[in-house]
């Protein structure tokens, strides 16, 4: 099991890095965490994805290197993408009791909107109850899994990877 925060952790050191190393400004840095410390809904893809195509101004061998592997990286990601996205990350508010959420495709009615096709206009609903989050699916057309298993509701944990239609959010 992982800790609440995780994924906002290890998001958090990659963009750190990034900036240590010169590939992002101070101003993309700043805008950057604050997406990832007040967003509900983070896209890593968006985040961090094109860190590792920036090229470092080190030595000429140094980018030499870092270009190809970039490419190899493009091309397997081009690939991989065709099959499945990469999943997005729900960050909850683990600390405080009687949350709710409203998880869906329209942007009215919900409090986490999801735009894939698969997901219903209200898909399922998050209930925050004695320092846990407990999710219901909504009679979705597409149904929810939560770990592989289908589930009409469920007690979540950080980490767990939920399947609404056939878009992936890993929970933190």
């Amino acid at each position: 099991m992982l800790n609440p925060g995780e994924f906002r952790r290890q998001i958090s050191i990659e963009l750190n890095a990034a900036y240590g190393d010169g590939l992002l400004s101070e101003q993309t840095l700043a805008h950057r965490l604050d997406l990832v410390l007040s967003s509900r809904l983070l896209d890593p893809e968006r985040l961090i994805g094109d860190l590792s195509l920036r090229a470092s101004r080190r030595s000429l061998r140094n980018t030499v290197e870092r270009g190809v592997d970039s490419l190899r990286d493009t091309f397997t990601r081009r690939r991989q993408q065709s099959r499945i996205s990469p999943p997005l990350v729900l960050a909850l508010d683990w600390d405080h009791d009687d949350g709710q959420l409203l998880v869906g495709r329209d942007p009215d009615a919900c409090d986490v909107v999801l735009e894939h096709p698969t997901v219903s206009r209200t898909h399922a609903q998050l209930h925050h109850r004695d320092g846990a989050w407990v999710l219901q699916d909504l009679d979705s057309t597409n149904g929810t899994t939560i770990n592989g298993k289908r589930v009409a509701r469920c007690r979540l944990e950080p980490g767990d990877r939920v399947m609404l239609g056939r878009q992936a959010v890993v929970v933190d």
